[in-house]
């Protein structure tokens, strides 16, 4: 799989007006098997922590990621689950452990669900300075992860 490159990519779609989640998706969508059309509209829903400043955008991106190369496929099989539970938690472990967490709201410092806080941030200049360094770092961490399920092959 051709991982290079990956990082300045989605920084180059979130660059162009779409959410974290669209461009870290995007950004893998060849990998994945789906258009880039298909990674836009999938992601579309999960910027700015579903709206709602939950779970950072840029992290439901990479997730979807995982599970679209990684996911379980099949019903009841556990083994597909286990792995599919194991990347998950080490995805987002090691976002948190880089990041201090990965709740949208607390990385950015302001309740983005709220008409001021959104305000406050984008007075701010987070959603242009700060949140690239949140799609850059779930594309590092998803990155590794990725390089890491290959060589255990």
């Amino acid at each position: 799989m051709n991982l290079k490159n990956k990082h300045d990519k989605a920084i180059e779609i979130f660059s162009g007006k779409m959410h974290c989640s669209q461009a870290v998706l995007a950004a893998f969508s060849e990998e994945c098997g789906i258009s880039k059309e298909q990674a836009f509209k999938l992601g579309s829903c999960f910027g700015s922590g579903m709206r709602k400043g939950e779970v950072c955008g840029a992290c439901s991106g990479a997730l979807m990621v995982l599970g679209l190369l990684y996911g379980q496929t099949h019903m009841g099989n556990a083994k597909e689950r286990e792995i599919s539970n194991h990347i998950n938690d080490l995805f987002m472990n090691r976002f948190k452990e880089e990041n201090g967490s990965y709740i949208c709201n607390d990385l950015l410092g302001y309740d983005v669900s709220t008409l001021e806080g959104a305000q406050k941030a984008r007075e701010e200049g987070l959603f242009t300075d700060f949140c690239p360094k949140m799609v850059a770092s779930a594309v590092d961490v998803l990155v590794g992860i990725i390089e890491e399920m290959e060589q255990a092959v």
